[in-house]
């Protein structure tokens, strides 16, 4: 059987092309240059750093605003940097939190290495044997396109593992200034005065 993996531009814009107020966490590299591709947004908090931490900011935004839907797009090599973050989430069960993990199989950012997902590594089976509400693998767009309708039903915590092409697109870089993207985001989300607090 022949894949074909999915080009990870369209499935960025397919998942947030109806955002309304979803939160986004955006890990490092190529996933953060993807959301911004989908268009840049105060609601998004790209991580510029701090590898395998998307999905544990993730389940704090997700425990801190209990009515907004959070979701964490992240690759494959920082999922697995981060992976014992599954079992908390999973543990913690917000229900307002949702995971996608965009797996080119390559730690894109040191030179397209392959990553354990090349190796048989089931990122979806380990979300689902922590406990997540929802674990799946995607490899069409029309399965993009039934999770995007679910991110904001209040059912999760939920995980998708979506198989992408490996390729590297042109960036398209958020802003590098921490200190902005944390005060465009709190005030976004709690209103302007909050990003002086």
């Amino acid at each position: 059987m022949t894949t074909v993996a999915l080009d990870r531009r369209a499935v960025a814009g397919a998942l947030l092309a109806q955002r309304g107020d979803l939160l986004v966490v955006a890990g490092l590299g190529a996933p953060a240059w993807d959301a911004t591709a989908a268009g840049d947004h105060p609601l998004n908090f790209p991580l510029w750093g701090a590898m395998g931490s998307a999905a544990m900011v993730g389940l704090g935004l997700a425990l801190a605003q209990p009515l907004h839907p959070v979701l964490v797009l992240t690759g494959d090599g920082e999922m697995l940097m981060g992976l014992g973050s599954l079992a908390t989430i999973a543990v913690q069960r917000p229900p307002n939190l949702a995971i996608v993990v965009l797996d080119n199989e390559r730690y894109g950012e040191t030179g397209m290495q392959p990553t354990h997902t090349a190796h048989g590594v089931d990122l979806a089976a380990v979300a689902a044997a922590c406990g997540f509400a929802a674990s799946t693998t995607i490899r069409t767009m029309t399965e993009v396109a039934a999770l995007g309708a679910t991110l904001r039903d209040g059912r999760g915590p939920r995980f998708a593992q979506v198989k992408i092409a490996a390729d590297n697109p042109p960036l398209v870089l958020p802003p590098r200034d921490g200190g902005l993207l944390k005060d465009r985001f709190r005030a976004a989300l709690l209103g302007p005065d909050a990003a002086l607090i």
